[in-house]
């Protein structure tokens, strides 16, 4: 993949690839929803503390899957607009990734306020562009900087998005990717060769 970024007649690899990579996912969806059910199958038989979340897991992913595989309204898909799968994917799975991700902003405001006390000039350049665009990102705090004279000319929403947003936070992100990507090749190629165990594989 990444050799046919840079051999022009070594694209048709790209096409190739990515089929099989179409072909390893969809075995991995069903080898994951197989161990689930094999792990948390094993924790409400043996009825282990909090087993009660694995029953409940087990049966939204039951019923998420009958909804998305077969009950659907005369000449629709099952994943339609309007199907079952859609009111469970509107209802109940957004309303709790939303709750799941403002639990998180408590996480992260205690981290912040960890690495702020660190007292040096990388955390204070933390600090102040975490306040700007947190502050900016929302209609009170663009109302608030139009209303300051002189500097209120200046669009601070494209500043953010254009300087902060789109070079740092890019430039950092991708380095982030980057060594991710390493690591995702490295394991890779560890559990390939036998190298890597599984955590279920035992000793």
């Amino acid at each position: 993949m990444i050799v046919q970024f840079y051999v022009y007649p070594l694209n048709w690899l790209s096409d190739l690839f990515n089929d099989f990579y179409n072909i390893v996912l969809t075995f991995s969806f069903i080898l994951g929803a197989l161990s689930l059910f094999d792990v948390n199958g094993k924790k409400i038989v043996q009825q282990s503390p909090g087993w009660g979340y694995n029953l409940v897991l087990l049966i939204s992913l039951v019923i998420t899957l009958i909804c998305g595989l077969f009950i659907a309204p005369p000449g629709h898909l099952p994943i339609d607009e309007g199907t079952a799968f859609d009111w469970i994917f509107k209802y109940l799975f957004n309303p709790l990734s939303g709750a799941t991700y403002s639990l998180l902003a408590f996480y992260i405001a205690s981290a912040s306020f960890r690495a702020f006390r660190a007292r040096s000039p990388e955390a204070t350049v933390l600090l102040i562009t975490a306040f700007l665009v947190m502050l900016f990102r929302v209609p009170l705090g663009e109302h608030l900087w139009h209303c300051l004279p002189f500097v209120g000319q200046f669009d601070i929403s494209k500043f953010i998005e254009d300087w902060i947003m789109g070079g740092f936070n890019a430039a950092g992100q991708r380095a982030i990717m980057f060594g991710a990507s390493v690591g995702l090749i490295s394991v890779s190629l560890k559990i390939l060769l036998g190298i890597e165990r599984s955590y279920l594989g035992g000793d």
